[in-house]
Formats: C-alpha cells, sequence, structure tokens
C-alpha cells in the first residue's frame, strides 16, 4: 500500500498523461475562438460549434469504449484513439473554414470518447486491488491540473504565436503518448467475440446527445429554447428505451448488472454524481463571482480559481494515507460534509472578505473536492469484477459527462430562479449567495446518502486495517 510497483507506475503515468492531453484541448480551446472566427471569416458566435460537435460525437462514443477494447484489445484501442486525436488536432490546426474545422473536431471527439474509459480500465487491469488507490490518485491529476493551465496556456499560445498552436501542442503529448504506450503498456489478448448492439448504440447516441446538447443549449444558448427543451425530452426517453433495451437484450453494449454493485452505485450513479454534480457547479459559478460581483477582470478571476485547484493538488499526497488510516465510509461522508459546507461558504464570499479568510475557504474547498473525486473513483471499482470493468469505466465516463453538464445547468437554474424572486435582471451577491448556498446542500445530503455504506466498504482496497482486523 505504501506505492505502486514499477510496471503499475509507469502504466498509470502514460494514461495521466494521455488523459491530460485530451482535458487540456477542452479547456484551451475556448480562448482561441475570436481570433479563429476571424481567420475562418465568421461570427465568434458561429465557432461554437466546434465545442458543440466535439460534445456531441464524445457523448455517441463513448458508449463504444468498453466493447472495443474488450473485443480488439485495451492497447490497442489506446493506442488507436492516441493516434486519432492526435491527427485531428494536426487537421484542427490546418483548418481554413469553419466546415473544415467542424470535421476535424468530430474525429477528435470520437478519439477523446475512446481514450478515456479505455485508459481506465488499462489502469484498473495492470494494478492489484491494494494499488488501486495509488493508481488512482495518479491518473486524476489532469482533470485538476488542466482547468489550471489550460485558459492561461491559450491565452499565451493565441497571444504570442498562433492559434493553430492550441492544437498542434497536442502533437508531441500523443508521438510520446503512443511510444511510452508501445513501451509500457502490456498487451492483452483480444477478449469476447460477441455482436456488436447497434440498437444500443443508436439510442445510447441519442440518449447522450440529446440530453447533453439539449442541456447546454438550454443554459447556454445557441437553439430556441422550446427546441433545448424538446431534446431534452428526446434525450430521456431515449434513456428510458436504452435501460429497458440493454436489460433484455442478450448481448447488450453496456452491461447494467454493473450498476447492482453497490459500491459502484453509491460513487458513480447515486450520491456520486450528485456531489460531481455540485463540485462541477462551483467550478462554473466561481469565476462568474469573482468578476460579476468581486469586479475583477478574467486574469485576476483566474488567479483566484488557480487558487481553489491548488488546493486540489496539495491533499494528492496525503490521499491514500487517509483512505488507509479512517476508510472510504468516514471519509466520503465526513469529508463530503466539509465540502458541502465549503461550497455554501463560497456564497458568503464579497470584495470585503479578506484575502488570508478568501484563499484559505478556496484551499479548503479544493482539498475536499480532490479528496471525493480519488475516494469516489477509487470505490466505484472496489468490487467490479475483471468481467465487468469495462462496462463499469464506460458507465462511469457517461455519468461523468452527465454531472458536468447537469451541474452548469443547476447552477444557472438557480441563478435565474434568484433573479426571478428578486423581480431584477441583472446578476448580483445575491443570486450567487442562494446558488452556492442550495448546491452546498445538495452536497451535504449526497455525502450524508453515502453513510449507508457498510464500513468495511472498499477495506481491501483501502487497506483501512482497523476494518480488516474485525472481519
Amino acid at each position: 500500500m505504501n506505492g505502486l510497483s514499477p510496471q503499475a507506475r509507469n502504466v498509470a503515468l502514460v494514461v495521466s498523461a494521455a488523459l491530460f492531453m485530451q482535458m487540456l484541448d477542452g479547456v484551451i480551446i475556448v480562448t482561441a475562438l475570436p481570433q479563429m472566427a476571424v481567420a475562418f471569416g465568421v461570427r465568434t458566435l458561429d465557432m461554437s460549434i466546434g465545442v458543440t460537435i466535439y460534445m456531441l460525437a464524445n457523448a455517441v462514443f463513448i458508449p463504444t469504449a468498453g466493447w472495443l477494447a474488450d473485443r480488439f484489445g485495451a492497447r490497442r484501442i489506446f493506442v488507436f484513439a492516441l493516434i486519432l486525436f492526435t491527427l485531428a488536432s494536426v487537421a484542427c490546426g490546418l483548418s481554413v473554414n469553419l466546415t473544415q474545422f467542424s470535421f476535424a473536431r468530430a474525429v477528435q471527439g470520437i478519439g477523446g470518447a475512446l481514450m478515456v474509459p479505455v485508459g481506465r480500465i488499462i489502469v484498473l487491469r495492470s494494478v492489484k486491488k491494494t494499488e488501486i488507490v495509488s493508481a488512482i490518485a495518479m491518473t486524476v491529476w489532469p482533470a485538476l491540473l488542466a482547468p489550471v493551465i489550460g485558459p492561461a496556456l491559450g491565452g499565451f499560445l493565441t497571444t504570442y504565436i498562433s492559434w493553430q498552436w492550441n492544437f498542434w501542442i497536442n502533437i508531441p503529448f500523443g508521438v510520446a503518448g503512443v511510444l511510452f504506450s508501445l513501451r509500457f503498456i502490456p498487451i492483452d489478448a483480444e477478449g469476447r467475440s460477441t455482436p456488436f448492439d447497434w440498437t444500443g448504440f443508436l439510442f445510447c447516441g441519442i440518449a447522450l446527445g440529446g440530453l447533453l446538447y439539449g442541456l447546454d443549449t438550454l443554459v447556454g444558448g445557441g437553439l430556441p429554447r422550446i427546441v433545448s427543451m424538446a431534446m431534452v425530452g428526446i434525450g430521456t426517453l431515449a434513456s428510458l428505451f436504452t435501460i429497458g433495451w440493454l436489460r433484455k437484450v442478450r448481448h447488450p453494449l453496456l452491461d447494467l448488472t454493473t450498476m447492482r454493485v453497490r459500491t459502484f452505485a453509491a460513487a458513480e450513479v447515486h450520491a456520486g454524481a450528485i456531489l460531481r454534480l455540485t463540485f462541477n457547479a462551483t467550478s462554473f459559478l466561481l469565476p462568474l463571482l469573482f468578476q460579476i460581483v468581486f469586479g475583477l477582470d478574467p486574469l485576476q478571476a483566474g488567479g483566484l480559481v488557480v487558487v481553489y485547484f491548488l488546493g486540489n493538488l496539495c491533499i494528492k499526497p496525503a490521499t491514500t494515507p487517509i483512505l488507509r488510516r479512517f476508510g472510504f465510509r468516514n471519509i466520503l461522508v465526513w469529508n463530503g460534509i466539509f465540502a458541502g459546507i465549503c461550497i455554501a461558504l463560497c456564497g458568503v464570499l464579497t470584495p470585503n472578505t479578506p484575502y488570508p479568510v478568501l484563499l484559505a475557504i478556496l484551499i479548503v474547498a479544493g482539498c475536499t473536492r480532490s479528496m471525493q473525486f480519488t475516494g469516489l473513483f477509487t470505490l466505484a471499482f472496489a468490487d467490479i469484477d475483471a468481467e465487468r470493468r469495462s462496462s463499469a469505466s464506460t458507465i462511469s465516463a457517461m455519468f461523468q459527462q452527465i454531472a458536468m453538464v447537469f451541474g452548469v445547468a443547476l447552477a444557472t437554474g438557480f441563478l435565474n430562479i434568484s433573479q426571478l424572486l428578486r423581480t431584477t435582471t441583472g446578476l448580483d451577491g445575491a443570486d450567487f449567495r442562494l446558488a452556492f448556498m442550495l448546491m452546498g446542500a445538495i452536497a451535504l445530503f449526497a455525502a450524508l446518502y453515502l453513510g449507508r455504506l457498510d464500513r468495511a466498504a472498499g477495506a481491501e482496497v483501502s487497506g483501512h486495517r482497523a476494518i480488516r482486523a474485525t472481519q
């Protein structure tokens, strides 16, 4: 439990670097959109298609990741995804019009859809149960670091070099990722030759695409509100049909029996999904709070957000020892409670809040967020057998996508409700206070729900000696 074997560490690092490239690409592009619009001769608003089509391609193809890994081998699919993502990045930089760029971004989305869940499958297959906590802690850092440096790096590249390098920066990552994958990731035998579930694929795509794009446009605009609501409705109906289909078909695209595993269901589907939703909402609300209420410019607001994410990184070295000492249930409940309190405290921040207090709240909020993310993801796979790891990783990636979009949608909804209650049109501190308070309350509820877990939940993975000694 003190660390990873050299082989497991190498595999985790390779996968982490690949995931970092994929996540960096998702945040770095935003700062380049205005200059790209000028280069393509379109409006800046039209460039949103580059973000939208990536999200849709990602949502449609994520459900295929587990089947492809089982059918053709996880390493082979991971390397393929790296190559596809890197070549699409080259094509994005070479694009001379919006049509070419949109096509390249769709291909990038397919590569990213396979890279994340298959990378996690590889890590889970490469480590012993007692190494899962350390391995997961290592692979979670891209999600924590990429949002910190992405906007600043994108702004630098766009301002001082060219917008193309926001995509071409992926080339060295991609080439190194392929070489190191071939060097360190062991070859896995091609697995089951079960037929591909085309009906499940079609309706999973409609369900995820409708829900995610409908909610995204409902919040951010781009489509008439009635159209966005119709897409959400179609996505919901497709989800119900998909669940029924996957339960009855002989060879489903996704094995839904995975969600009967109590630890997986709690950490990914029920309380865990709700907690991730609140964390994503907080990451969305904080920059707005600092700019709209505090009156800071984007650079200053970004500096404070960096403090929040630094808290995520600071707690990483202590995550494994803490989980080993106190166990999953204690940590996920109490840390979740502190996380909820920290989210609520963000709502009482004002421009007059003493700077040391402001920084302390942000750092502690970041620490609790990081601890909860690592604990939830590790517990989710603690009791998943080898046969269901592919489906589990794919389902996990799907729920994380949903939580991301739902978090932003819910936060925006709370801000709008607050304005309606106050009968005003402009956002101010009261609106953010209500949004943060409600998000904090939701996080507290989800954390308390995790108290229903068994005291020994995940003990074999965490190495929680006090629990194991009583068994």
